[in-house]
């Protein structure tokens, strides 16, 4: 019998989660279905348990229900905990085991997919919200030395006192910033999602020059100014366009740029890996969803 699979949400239409997952599915020649179901946004509960007791064997959580579902869980995985959110069930008779993935994705596709080792980097992350409560973790794991701003900065002082057990880390305004020179900035924020930037602090504009053969996604400049660093990647978490934040990284003279697209994927190998015990090689789906 197949098994069936699905990410739930609302809104959930434009989800990419049934086109990556049927690709990992032929690719391992595993037996499986993956749909995209939307949930009422009072009837989060009531549809996981419904889809469970149909058969179900898991499924993926997204916006706005990983809160809901780290709730739901019987059991935690370790980042999940420390996420404080879900993005992937799995059932397993009347357990339900939740996890958080998102981490691992990005740590995977900073690493292994763009070549960035994060051990001993200064990393600035930026957002105080949900998306940087389940990078945290995997980040310090990784080794990077973190320093989190936020708007409101006491959400980010909150934050590093979370996760100050588990590796270097501290709080920051944004006008804190100034001075400071960062290996790698990732935007966990949503201004991309309004067209915004983050108050970054602005040094000297920098020259971009591309190679031939480069995407918007990773570029090459020659320069860095501002909190930049030599040699430094700018990431945002949002993927298919060019960002507000992107942008300005590429002015102020970041070495390489890369959208939350590799993340994307990397996070749903990791929720394949956990329901079907076999790891999808991510590098085909990635390059074949830069193409639609």
């Amino acid at each position: 019998m197949t098994d069936r699979y699905a990410v739930i949400g609302n809104p959930i239409s434009h989800s990419k989660s049934p086109l990556i997952h049927a690709q990992f599915a032929r690719q391992t020649v595993q037996d499986l279905s993956y749909e995209a179901i939307s949930a009422p946004l009072d009837g989060f509960r009531d549809t996981v348990l419904a889809l469970r007791d149909e058969g179900c064997r898991g499924m993926n959580v997204t916006v706005p229900f990983k809160f809901e579902a780290f709730q739901l869980a019987t059991q935690l995985t370790v980042r999940a905990q420390a996420a404080q959110a879900v993005n992937t069930l799995k059932f397993d008779g009347t357990e339900i085991i939740g996890d958080n993935t998102d981490g691992a994705g990005l740590v995977a596709d900073i690493e292994r997919n763009l070549g960035f080792i994060l051990q001993g980097k200064r990393v600035l992350l930026m957002g105080a919200g949900g998306a940087a409560y389940g990078v945290a973790l995997p980040l310090l794991n990784a080794g990077a030395i973190i320093t989190v701003a936020n708007r409101t900065e006491d959400k980010a002082y909150q934050l590093a006192a979370v996760f100050s057990a588990h590796g270097p880390i501290h709080g920051s305004s944004y006008t804190a910033l100034a001075g400071s020179q960062f290996d790698c900035v990732i935007n966990a924020t949503s201004s991309s999602l309004a067209d915004s930037l983050p108050p970054l602090p602005r040094g000297e504009s920098a020259s971009l020059l591309s190679s031939p053969n480069s995407s918007f996604s990773i570029e090459e400049n020659t320069k860095c100014g501002g909190i930049f660093a030599p040699n430094a990647l700018a990431y945002d978490m949002m993927y298919g366009k060019e960002t507000p934040f992107l942008i300005f990284a590429k002015e102020q003279g970041a070495a390489r740029l890369a959208d939350g697209l590799g993340m994307l994927v990397e996070q749903a190998a990791e929720s394949f890996f956990l329901w079907r015990n076999i790891r999808p090689d991510t590098a085909p789906v990635i390059a074949k969803l830069r193409l639609i």
